[in-house]
């Protein structure tokens, strides 16, 4: 059955993890950070969210990966705060400074059911992890109206292995980044030292869960895990240790998207390295490494654009 969620909807396994995700907010371990505040009485962590689900706001969205967007494209929901505190947020107006609305879980569900009824793709869940039990008591609402598009888990790489597991059976379609490969870096730009370890982990069960992405005959994902990995200044990001692992521990055929628009914002120029854009040495440098390696299925960026291509090494296009 598709979306995989009817089928677990169906046999009451959904509400069943609706139950355990609720009963973690009450010593939050949604996340790594395991911060252990009783989110049910409003206490809040690193997060800075309590037991209110918060919304900046719900779009038909254009400008996702183009297996995402499509033609018609992407119900992207976007959550309020963030479990990472990265000092170069391209977002922080609503990661970090919690630009958004208290909605309720109906709220919520009618925001899907809404993005269905204009034509989106997807229900697109953009930085879902901490507010995981209310999305997927959100979730079990808009099913029973109706609900029967992929569910798409958009998220900073920041996961918890656990919750990635309690989702199994839910989405369709994980979108990840993957931002560091070494703890010292992770820890002084994102304040995660653990990033690399729990990133990767997670990586490896969203794979296990979904596999390489699969898209429709209109190329448009219907299920599958997709990297985004965003090229920071005198690779910071630690690029080719990234692609080093995927090559060896996830597929050479894992759609991976090489992101060229990074650009000084939030906090940035708190280190002098990250107070540039990448140059296109730089960018092509981590397209070769991908080439190297063997990774058939990339896509790469134009510089200065958020637009996405298939670069000339493309063998065996997806799409």
């Amino acid at each position: 059955m598709f979306p995989k969620y009817l089928k677990t909807y169906k046999s009451g396994l959904l509400e069943e993890k609706v139950k355990i995700a609720h009963e973690i907010l009450s010593s939050c371990t949604l996340c790594p950070r395991n911060c252990r505040v009783n989110r049910l009485k409003d206490e809040k962590g690193f997060c800075r969210s309590g037991k209110d689900l918060i919304v900046s706001r719900a779009v038909t969205h254009f400008g996702e990966e183009p297996p995402i967007s499509g033609t018609r494209g992407s119900g992207t929901i976007f959550f309020s705060n963030c479990n990472l505190k990265c000092l170069f947020c391209q977002n922080y107006q609503i990661s970090q400074l919690g630009m958004g609305n208290k909605v309720t879980t109906e709220e919520l569900a009618d925001m899907m059911l809404s993005l269905q009824k204009s034509g989106s793709h997807n229900i697109n869940l953009v930085s879902p992890t901490h507010f995981l039990p209310q999305i997927l008591e959100g979730l079990y609402i808009a099913i029973g109206k109706g609900l029967k598009i992929p569910i798409v888990y958009n998220t900073g790489g920041y996961d918890s292995l656990e919750i990635i597991k309690l989702l199994d059976g839910i989405v369709d379609i994980y979108l990840s980044d993957m931002k560091y490969s070494d703890n010292l870096t992770a820890e002084k730009l994102s304040s995660a030292p653990d990033y690399p370890k729990r990133n990767r982990a997670a990586i490896v069960e969203m794979f296990r869960q979904v596999g390489n992405l699969k898209v429709d005959k209109s190329k448009v994902a219907v299920s599958g895990l997709l990297i985004r990995h965003l090229i920071l200044p005198d690779d910071l990001a630690g690029s080719y240790n990234t692609l080093s692992f995927l090559a060896n521990e996830i597929s050479t055929d894992v759609l991976i998207g090489l992101m060229s628009q990074y650009h000084p914002s939030h906090m940035a120029n708190k280190d002098k390295r990250l107070n540039r854009k990448i140059t296109g040495k730089e960018y092509k440098k981590v397209i070769s490494w991908a080439e190297e390696l063997g990774f058939k299925n990339c896509l790469i960026q134009e510089m200065d654009s958020s637009d996405l291509f298939l670069p000339d090494f493309e063998k065996d296009q997806p799409f």
